[in-house]
């Protein structure tokens, strides 16, 4: 008897299905039975991800199987609100959407506004926030890249009351993050030895920070507390945010509170050695280092923006909410070099 978990892919061609493919190809208690891409139909996923040739014989499809346990949605922002509305997904299907249309407590329902789009209600999918919810959802909004990263330095602060000021956050991310098709400001040769500001203080990722440090401490002032300046880097893919606050905290006490706060989260660490991004790249993980400098804490928070920032994580929700270890099929090797 085949008890493993039926999962079924939308958007298998870009960058966070491939890596999703990657992880579940290898992932013992799951059976793959489609993979949608529109474009590639028919063609072997070995032919777009030429890195699977020879793990696997599956091909794209333009059809949606219904024999599935879990439905992800790894495609662009808008579109997974769009594809729910035309195609129709039963009710004992859970999802889990990798894109920002479920994210925000606004956003979190799908209203039954037709016979085919049945109303669904979205559980936040930070598992270091949310994970006894986690475990009983049926649908999912995984968090964005940039808010993973910069909550983990943040949840623990929040959660003793600590965030009374102003928090400054500069954070870059590789390329990978901007998704696969191309622009400006993504092809090589002008990426490469480069580095750029963009949406200085108005990254979309700063609403869904904001509400979760609000879930977590109520007097705390949401977004409009958050100076964020994110950056495009020269690298391929790993997200290094470098945050201060104000605190009273001294560096024990702050080490203290960070490491109460994890020690039940397998993928997130906290070092008391200064981190490097190579660290995490091609890992679930995030790492977290504190220093103290005069009345301010120093945060720096590293993960793969497309692991623990997307598809990574996207599994490990998988994993909770199907009732299995949650570091299963997970625990990958870091690039190191």
């Amino acid at each position: 008897m085949n008890n493993k978990i039926k999962v079924g892919i939308v958007g298998g061609a870009g960058y966070t299905g491939g890596e999703l493919l990657r992880i579940l190809i290898n992932h013992p208690e799951v059976e793959i039975l489609s993979v949608h891409s529109n474009s590639n139909a028919g063609n072997l996923i070995s032919d777009i991800h030429t890195d699977l040739f020879g793990d696997t014989s599956l091909k794209f499809t333009d059809s949606l199987s219904q024999d599935i346990d879990v439905l992800f949605l790894c495609v662009g922002h808008g579109d997974a609100k769009k594809f729910l509305k035309v195609n129709e997904i039963a009710d004992s299907i859970k999802i889990i959407d990798l894109s920002q249309d479920f994210r925000l407590a606004e956003s979190s329902k799908l209203k039954a506004e037709s016979v085919k789009l049945k109303a669904r209600s979205f559980v936040y999918g930070l598992p270091e926030l949310n994970r006894e919810r986690i475990k009983a959802a049926s649908n999912i909004a995984n968090p964005g890249c940039f808010a993973t990263c910069i909550q983990m330095a943040l949840l623990p602060l929040a959660a003793k009351g600590l965030l009374t000021a102003e928090v400054h956050i500069n954070a870059t991310t590789g390329s990978t993050g901007a998704g696969q098709g191309l622009s400006a400001t993504s092809h090589f040769s002008w990426r490469n030895n480069n580095l750029s500001v963009y949406k200085a203080f108005e990254h979309q990722h700063l609403n869904e920070i904001g509400e979760s440090l609000s879930q977590l401490q109520t007097s705390f002032n949401g977004k409009e507390s958050l100076l964020f300046v994110p950056q495009r880097g020269d690298f391929t893919r790993g997200i290094f945010a470098s945050i201060y606050t104000e605190s009273d905290l001294t560096i024990d006490e702050g080490y203290d509170i960070y490491e109460s706060y994890f020690k039940d989260h397998p993928f997130t660490h906290v070092s008391r050695k200064n981190i490097d991004l190579k660290q995490v790249v091609n890992t679930n993980k995030c790492l977290i280092h504190l220093e103290k400098h005069g009345n301010m804490i120093y945060i720096v928070s590293i993960t793969d923006n497309l692991l623990k920032g997307a598809s990574g994580q996207a599994v490990q929700n998988m994993n909770l909410m199907f009732g299995i270890e949650e570091t299963t099929g997970l625990r990958l090797k870091a690039a190191a070099f």
